[in-house]
């Protein structure tokens, strides 16, 4: 086996999206779940939309959930759905530095119109914003083709 068949590619941009899109409901979820477990702490009123309590445990929610799937294996739910998985570009596992930066470049990537997202259309290593200031990728794994050989 070349070194170039054991190095996985970049995953693509719209890979990569409907990873996001496939999290993005599954935080919802969360989220949901979360907020009716505090609301027996506000008496079961509603709290304000802009409450910055509310939004900053909204927020460690998120990164608590990227984090964790980060952390055990490289993929969330949905990278885990389109066969995606988060490395290093240095030589080891991402550290939680590398993680937490990871997670809060990409909320800029996101709200600039998508363009750090875009930005692996134009990168020659196709990285995002976020890849590129967490040195961390996201790559396409391979099918393991002992796994779908058929029994004769």
């Amino acid at each position: 086996m070349s070194e170039s068949d054991s190095t996985p590619k970049p995953a693509s941009l719209l890979k990569r999206l409907a990873a996001l899109f496939y999290d993005t409901l599954l935080l919802l979820a969360l989220w949901f779940v979360a907020v009716a477990l505090i609301l027996p702490l506000n008496h079961g009123q509603a709290f304000a939309p802009h409450n910055p309590l509310l939004t900053s445990y909204l927020f460690f929610i998120a990164f608590l959930f990227y984090g964790w799937f980060w952390m055990h294996g490289g993929q969330t739910l949905g990278m885990r759905a389109w066969k995606l998985q988060l490395r290093n570009l240095r030589p080891g596992p991402p550290s939680l530095w590398q993680l937490m930066l990871r997670f809060l470049v990409a909320i800029p990537s996101a709200l600039l119109f998508g363009l750090g997202y875009l930005w692996i259309l134009v990168d020659r290593r196709h990285l995002s914003w976020h890849d590129r200031y967490s040195e961390t990728t996201i790559v396409q794994l391979r099918h393991n083709p002992l796994r779908y050989r058929r029994k004769n």
